[in-house]
Parts: C-alpha cells; structure tokens; sequence
C-alpha cells in the first residue's frame, strides 16, 4: 500500500511499504476512505516528539471500512463504516474503565501514528477495535466524521469540559485554527454570555466570528481590558504558542479556569509571581475520545454545523501538499484538510 512515513525531523515521503496485517487478536484492519492532518502531525514532522521512529506510518484521525477483524473482536465485523479514534482504548485497565482513554496503561492511548503505523495510508491497522472505532451512521457525510475522530473530542473534552464552561460565562479562545474554533462551536452549546476569539490572522477571526464568537480580534486592548478589569472566567489556550499561554494567564480572573488544549513544541512560561494569589485553575490534558458518542449525536442533529471548518479535500495521494497547504494556514486559509480515497 501507499502511505506517508516519517524519515526523521523534516523528512516525510509518500511511500510503498507492507499491508497491515492482524497482529494482536484485538485488532481491525481498516480501509482508510478518509483522513485528516492535525497540528501534532506538524509537530512530528519538525522532531518534537523523538518517540517517533524513523519509518512510522504517521496520521492518527480517520474514517472507512472494516476489512478484516482478529478473533478477539466482538463488536464489529467486515463491512462496517467506522470512525477511527484518535486514542486508541484496552478498555480493561483502571483508567479505561473510569473512561480516560488516552491514559490507557494497557497498551493503548494515543499510539498510531505514534508508536504505531497510523492513518496516513490507504489501510491502517487499529488495535483494540472494539473500544477505539465508532459506528459512522449512514448518511454521515466523510468530512463530517473524521471530525469525530479527535478535534470535536479535544475541544469539549480538553478544552470546554476541564475548562468548566457554564451559563453567563465570559470565554477567551487564544487560538482561532481548527481546535478554537471548534471550542467556540462546542461552548455555545453552554450558553456562554460571550465567547471572545484571540489570533493574529485576519482571516481566520472572520471565520471565528462566523462559527459564533461575540467578538473576534488580534491580541491588544481587549486582552489588556480584561487583565484590568474582572477578567474571563474560562481561557482555553488553543495556538500551542508560548505567548499564547502567558495572553491566557493575563486575560484570567480571579479563581477562574486556564484550560490548555494547545501542543506546545517549545517551554512556555508559567508567571507564578502573578498567579499565585489569584486561586486560577490550569488543565491540561490528553484527548481520551469517550465523548465521541455523544457528539457525533449533535453533529447529526445539525446542533453542531461542523461543514464550515473544513476548508480543503484532497486526494489521499496528495498527503505532501495537504501538510503545505495545513502548515500555511494563515496565507492558504485551511484549517480541517480532509484527504479522501481516490
């Protein structure tokens, strides 16, 4: 088959390389009819994560069909049209049963693409099927679903759900790529009193505007008035920029939420001297998907119009200029780049 391997920091090509095969009797293999790229792909691609092997499949989001099942997998057979999560769940160990998959100590977490072969290819191996695949309904467009996969997750659960978004709430996004904007979307469902997007590119602050925010604009006066007056009651910080997390530690109010979804490839600067008396909250967190349930729910139901956040589709064979066109959000405008099979 044909996929896209990582060579080392910078080094990525479109490759010929074996067929996944059943490995573990927990395994699916998957015919990848749709995939995605996501910032923590850039970040494997410049050598932010060195567990990444020289010769790993990369890619960890996507959507197709159930080829072939190892004898230990109950919940889903050859012919069915699923939803390829992010995380990948043993479901027996301590963390999966309390639902914190990307915790998992049995094997599992975020592993494809990772420690894995991912998604990035025209078939995938997927370990633990039954817990890390989800039932796409009929009539669930691709590009609707591969969402699923991990980006609507990570914006309710990293960023909406640990940041406690609640009724009359003011919400401060910094960050308006596919994660902000998708936790703009996620957090009206919460009836905010206003959601304020951060972000230095013009275009996609229009974009913000048009998903729901209240108010959309570069860093500036509006930061400056919130760290002078009350201030948010939840910041999500979504850019996975150092100065994006001190704009979120500015914006803040006293005893209010710092909910960081954003992958940070560099240090980032925690100003205790400022913090240390105002009781703040700050999460962290790995996606777990157990949320995905529920939200491909909303989706269905148009409660969640998630057509707008995908900006370009390509063929699968043309995973090199997805990551250029992905990787120049600002001057290309794309923010999901869905790859599709043939």
């Amino acid at each position: 088959m044909r996929a896209l391997v990582y060579h080392g920091p910078a080094h990525t090509s479109w490759d010929t390389v074996p067929d996944p095969v059943i490995e573990e009797p927990t395994d699916a293999v998957v015919r990848v009819d749709a995939t995605t790229v996501c910032g923590t792909d850039l970040h494997i691609r410049r050598g932010d994560f060195p567990e990444v092997e020289p010769g790993t499949v990369l890619g960890h989001e996507a959507v197709g069909e159930v080829v072939e099942t190892g004898g230990q997998v109950h919940r889903r057979r050859p012919g069915d049209q699923v939803i390829v999560s992010s995380v990948s769940a043993c479901g027996e160990c301590g963390e999966c049963r309390d639902g914190r998959y990307g915790q998992c100590h049995g094997g599992g977490g975020w592993i494809l693409g990772n420690l894995v072969h991912g998604t990035q290819a025209e078939w995938v191996r997927v370990p633990f099927a039954d817990h890390s695949t989800t039932l796409r309904p009929t009539g669930l467009p691709l590009d609707d679903a591969v969402l699923l996969a991990e980006l609507l997750p990570t914006a309710y659960e990293v960023g909406v759900r640990n940041g406690r978004v609640g009724p009359g709430h003011t919400v401060v996004v910094v960050g308006a790529g596919p994660v902000g904007l998708a936790t703009v979307l996620v957090a009206r469902l919460y009836s905010p009193r206003r959601i304020i997007v951060v972000d230095l590119a013009g275009a996609r602050l229009d974009t913000a505007a048009r998903v729901g925010a209240d108010a959309a604009q570069s860093p500036g006066k509006m930061i400056a008035d919130l760290a002078e007056g009350p201030g948010a009651d939840v910041v999500v910080e979504a850019s996975g920029d150092p100065e994006g997390f001190v704009l979120c530690t500015r914006a803040v109010r006293t005893g209010g939420h710092i909910a960081n979804v954003g992958t940070h490839g560099r240090p980032a600067t925690l100003h205790l001297e400022s913090l240390w008396r105002k009781n703040v909250t700050i999460s962290t967190g790995q996606v777990d998907t157990s949320s995905t349930p529920w939200l491909l729910e909303l989706v269905r139901s148009g409660r969640l119009p998630v057509a707008q956040l995908v900006t370009h589709t390509l063929g699968l064979d043309r995973m090199a200029d997805a990551y250029e066109v992905f990787a120049h959000g600002t001057d290309t405008g794309a923010l999901k780049v869905v790859l599709h099979r043939g």
